[in-house]
């Protein structure tokens, strides 16, 4: 059963790309509340605080000062209270080597930052609107990459 309003989660360092995430966000029919973090030290702070709502959707920037995003995913699926949070890893890089990494360390998705603001909402929308909560059997790396 799709939620109301969708609580979103981005952990990204650079104050541009969260403005145009937040943008698009804005334009979509989607009902949101979008939080922020700049990074991955602030976003294991935020996620680990007593009595937080956990995010529905985890988008995680991958080159991050202070903690990157691998090492937050790491300790994300070795928390007992956060295991189970959905995460789309959501980078420039397109490198096979961090996408496969991203895989391996249990990411339910991956997003290579586009340059196109019309091309960022129809993956976003993509990325919100499916249903992160079934959890099929093996993971498949065939649609690991989200694309439109």
């Amino acid at each position: 059963m799709p939620q109301s309003i969708y609580q979103i989660l981005l952990a990204d360092d650079d104050e541009i790309d969260r403005m145009f995430f937040k943008d698009a966000i804005n334009e979509l029919n989607i009902e949101c509340n979008l939080m922020t973090v700049n990074d991955g030290m602030e976003l294991m702070n935020f996620l680990t605080s007593d009595g937080v709502e956990l995010p529905y959707l985890l988008f995680l920037d991958i080159n991050m000062p202070r903690k990157n995003g691998m090492k937050a995913l790491q300790e994300i699926r070795g928390n007992e209270k956060l295991k189970d949070l959905s995460v789309v890893m959501y980078s420039t890089s397109n490198a096979n080597r961090d996408i496969e990494e991203a895989f391996i360390k249990g990411a339910n998705g991956y997003i290579i930052k586009p340059g196109d603001f019309e091309i960022l909402k129809k993956i976003i929308e993509k990325a919100i609107s499916s249903n992160w909560q079934i959890k099929l059997p093996g993971l498949n790396r065939g649609n690991f990459v989200l694309t439109v």
